[in-house]
């Protein structure tokens, strides 16, 4: 992958964490205007897509296997929805093949390992990803079974874990907290991709589903805002179901705390070409729709800002 864009501010691109593997290549990207223009944070943890060549040797289809993990493109999605409206931009830069950012770092399938499970760990339950094939390290997809020629070593993964998973989390939850100190209030939208969904009935499958965990990580308000939006926009949308959300909301949302986040899944047959490696003619539509979300929710959630903080009417240093 070929270096961050240019920063649209003054301010620099901010680089973090390190691919193991790789010649130095930084784990993810934030591009964050200082200061910042929207209470909104942009993040896309599954589109990276630097991959070491000792990735690639190991995996059995790298070709198929790679593209298919990936939330193809979302990356470039973003980039220009935070150019056009000014949010805040995380993008992960290593492949979910090599680990995945929403799995909690105890979400391991153990099987993959030459050694096992480690002793300290004590007895051990693997966590429902990782028995789907989905954990932190990816083991299988549908369709194509196992992804790896040979097993892990327990030093693949803590590299992974100490020098991509933390830094990633790490800057993520020190921007929310900046977004929150300038405005009062910030939301995180963490951007994916998905298959095409079935038809329910004769119903038209979702194009978009939002995931909150069922309410616990956003304000309704925010979300009921997102719904409307959408029906406006003519666009068919769903609720958790079937995808609510993961680690990343489980572990950055604060709601009680003026911290918002809400997951955004996007068909990708909405945006890439038929074969779904390439964006296609629908990539515009869709900047231009998500462009008008952010903008909408932006005003939102500086509102909830300043209703937080009704002593110094939440626009004091919004208005530097």
């Amino acid at each position: 992958m070929s270096s961050p864009e240019k920063s649209r501010s003054d301010s620099p691109i901010i680089e973090g964490g390190i691919i193991p593997g790789s010649a130095g290549e930084a784990a993810y990207f934030l591009d964050a205007p200082q200061p910042s223009t929207i209470p909104v944070l942009i993040a896309v943890p599954h589109a990276g897509r630097t991959y070491p060549a000792a990735v690639f040797e190991r995996m059995r289809n790298p070709g198929t296997a790679a593209v298919r993990l990936e939330d193809r493109y979302a990356d470039q999605l973003a980039r220009r929805v935070a150019d056009a409206t000014g949010a805040a931009l995380l993008v992960a830069q290593a492949p979910r093949a090599m680990i995945d950012l929403n799995r909690d770092p105890g979400d391991v399938d153990w099987e993959m390992f030459s050694r096992g499970r480690p002793d300290p760990l004590g007895s051990f339950e693997p966590g429902r990803r990782s028995r789907s094939g989905l954990g932190l390290i990816p083991r299988r997809l549908p369709g194509l079974g196992e992804l790896w020629k040979r097993r892990l070593e327990q030093s693949d993964l803590d590299d992974r874990i100490a020098l991509i998973h933390e830094p990633y989390h790490t800057c993520l939850a020190n921007q929310l907290q900046c977004l929150r100190e300038r405005w009062g209030a910030a939301l995180l939208l963490d951007l994916h991709s998905m298959p095409p969904l079935p038809k329910q009935g004769g119903n038209w499958p979702a194009e978009f589903v939002l995931g909150d965990r069922f309410g616990a990580t956003c304000s309704g308000a925010l979300v009921a805002s997102s719904f409307s939006y959408f029906s406006e926009m003519r666009r068919a949308i769903a609720h958790n179901r079937p995808y609510a959300g993961g680690y990343v909301l489980e572990r950055h949302a604060r709601p009680d705390s003026h911290i918002h986040a809400f997951q955004l899944e996007i068909d990708r047959t909405s945006y890439l070409d038929p074969a779904q490696s390439e964006p296609g003619a629908g990539f515009a539509a869709i900047v231009h729709l998500l462009t008008g979300l952010v903008r909408r929710l932006a005003g939102e959630v500086a509102e909830l800002g300043r209703s937080a903080r009704p002593e110094d009417g939440g626009w004091a240093i919004a208005a530097e």
